[in-house]
């Protein structure tokens, strides 16, 4: 039998809710957001870009398939807390090595269930993500408020320097072979320097099985360091925070600019490259994080994964810059290409883990992009 440790969420316009902890004692406090995936929880909560955040899942079940080494999507959890409606202690898959709340305990991860969490995202649908609190300790909602209010808001925070890598590594490792679609790996023909903001492992994985030699850098690594390795081409990843606070990546993105080499960005490095490129960025009322967000134009359209609070302002581009994409739903910015230079970026998550993979020719364009910078500068492919 378990035993049920009473838990409360407060978020900070005094909305409060009651429920029981199924992660680590203790107070978290982060921005409270919400993923409408009905799966892919591990991959949620590993991924780099929710650093900061307290997680809501919208599906009411969670933890069925448990826990293993393979899905995660970074070395251990990056969220600041979850939220879930119903939790399963006993996972039932043959591929699962712990149950959810026994690897949230193990990382020091606060959560709490109980919740009625279709109310709570109606909440934030309305009023917006805001900063929330989880607590085992807390349990008076006013206490609790205080702690929440002093919090900083995502606003201004440059979190991709919490999770990017602190040394430069190579990665070498394919899509797995179980989760293998689209052509077999491909035997490495380019070399890709991936700045890393907050980069997901299955990024990495796609880049490899097209056949790309990826070298990974920390998001402070200078323009000149990364030329240096002479890449056929440049990867900005995926990451957490206020795209505008990143201004070390954004110098750098522009100095790579110059060089002309063909470059890819990712969320975030998306976010990255428009800055780049002039244009500027806003923070959503509430965000897209989920699997079925419809990309494109009306006449070819994409079901994307997406997790993102931040968007590209498409008045604030010259006539140089391209948007390729469109999120349907409410016509933000989700793809961006130059006109004249090899480069091109989108604002979903075109690896898809999890999530559709309608996306994936995306890495075979950054492919033909460095095919044809080759011949073009008169080196073999």
């Amino acid at each position: 039998m378990v035993t049920k440790t009473k838990a409360l969420l407060v978020l900070a316009d005094g909305t409060t809710y009651r429920g029981f902890s199924f992660g680590a004692p203790g107070t978290a406090i982060g921005e409270v957001v919400f993923n409408t995936g009905m799966t892919g929880y591990q991959e949620v909560i590993t991924d780099p870009s929710y650093r900061g955040q307290i997680v809501t899942f919208t599906y009411p079940e969670l933890g069925n398939t448990g826990v293993n080494h393979e899905d995660q999507e970074s070395d251990r959890p990056q969220v600041k807390g979850v939220v879930a409606r119903n939790v399963t202690y006993q996972p039932s898959s043959w591929r699962a090595e712990q149950s959810l709340p026994d690897y949230l305990r193990a990382h020091q991860i606060v959560a709490i269930a109980g919740v009625d969490t279709r109310a709570l995202t109606r909440h934030i649908r309305s009023a917006g993500a805001m900063n929330g609190g989880i607590s085992t300790e807390i349990l008076e909602p006013d206490a609790l408020l205080q702690q929440v209010q002093a919090a900083p808001s995502m606003v201004g925070l440059n979190l991709a320097q919490e999770v990017s890598t602190k040394s430069i590594y190579e990665w070498q490792e394919p899509t797995l072979p179980h989760w293998q679609y689209g052509a077999p790996p491909q035997p490495p023909r380019f070399t890709v320097v991936a700045i890393d903001f907050g980069i997901k492992r299955n990024i990495l994985r796609r880049l490899v099985s097209y056949g790309c030699r990826v070298i990974v850098v920390p998001a402070d690594t200078p323009a000149e360091v990364i030329l240096s390795y002479n890449p056929d081409g440049i990867f900005l990843s995926n990451g957490p925070g206020d795209p505008a606070a990143v201004t070390t990546g954004i110098a750098t993105a522009k100095s790579l600019l110059q060089a002309g080499k063909p470059m890819f960005g990712i969320c975030l490095g998306h976010q990255i490259l428009g800055l780049a490129m002039g244009g500027d960025t806003y923070k959503l009322k509430f965000g897209h994080r989920g699997l079925n967000h419809p990309c494109g134009l009306e006449s070819n359209v994409e079901i994307t994964s997406q997790n993102h609070g931040f968007a590209l302002s498409a008045d604030s581009f010259d006539a140089n810059i391209l948007v390729t994409h469109w999120n349907l739903n409410d016509r933000t910015v989700a793809g961006l290409a130059h006109r004249e230079l090899p480069i091109f970026s989108v604002q979903y998550h075109p690896e898809a883990s999890p999530g559709p993979h309608d996306a994936d020719y995306l890495f075979a364009r950054f492919i033909e992009m460095m095919e044809k910078y080759k011949q073009r500068t008169g080196t073999t492919v």
